[in-house]
């Protein structure tokens, strides 16, 4: 019985906590370390990614392949165009890594629960299980190795729309404040626009 109550009183203060963010428009002061919440932009206004890690190790599929001569090379300054979050677009973004892949904006349900994430991006070619030498096309499904969001991976995912591009890791300093977010995965060549110098 005390369990039930004290889930309950968690699952209000959830949902209220949620209710608030979405109508206060106001910058969440509890955010952890490696999570913020998105707001939405015009693009990807059905996106929640609350639980999105925005720092992460740096690591990266053993066979995804360096861009050999990307727009924006490893050590250059770029302006992130898109805000995937809250505080990511005009922020000033240092490109960490760049590969050519293919990117897929994706749909599912988490493994841990929760609602549908609809239009996710990005996930790469390499973050798919047994996806094969070519792309795949709209409407395909397919699980996920990427960890992104909480309950991303070992997800089933459908492809919304796949783009044949280069991918970036950045660093970058969100516009709204807060620790320098290492490392986060992905951002497409056309989210990015050249520093002023």
């Amino acid at each position: 019985m005390f369990k039930n109550k004290k889930l309950m009183i968690g699952i209000i203060t959830l949902i209220t906590a949620l209710m608030l963010s979405a109508c206060g428009g106001a910058n969440d002061e509890n955010q952890n370390e490696n999570a913020d919440m998105n707001q939405g932009t015009e693009e990807n206004t059905g996106m929640d990614h609350s639980e999105m890690n925005h720092s992460t190790s740096g690591e990266v599929p053993e066979n995804l392949k360096e861009a050999e001569n990307p727009k924006y090379p490893v050590g250059t300054k770029a302006i992130i165009k898109e805000g995937h979050m809250e505080g990511m677009n005009g922020a000033e973004a240092t490109i960490v890594g760049a590969y050519d892949t293919t990117a897929y904006a994706i749909s599912y349900t988490p493994t841990t629960g929760g609602e549908p994430v609809e239009n996710h991006k990005w996930v790469i070619h390499e973050e798919l299980v047994d996806a094969g030498e070519e792309p795949l096309a709209p409407g395909d499904e397919v699980q996920t190795e990427a960890s992104h969001m909480e309950g991303m991976k070992g997800a089933t995912v459908k492809i919304d729309s796949a783009e044949r591009t280069t991918v970036y890791m950045i660093d970058f300093t969100p516009t709204t404040g807060g620790e320098e977010v290492k490392n986060h995965k992905w951002v497409t060549e056309n989210e990015l626009a050249p520093a002023a110098k």
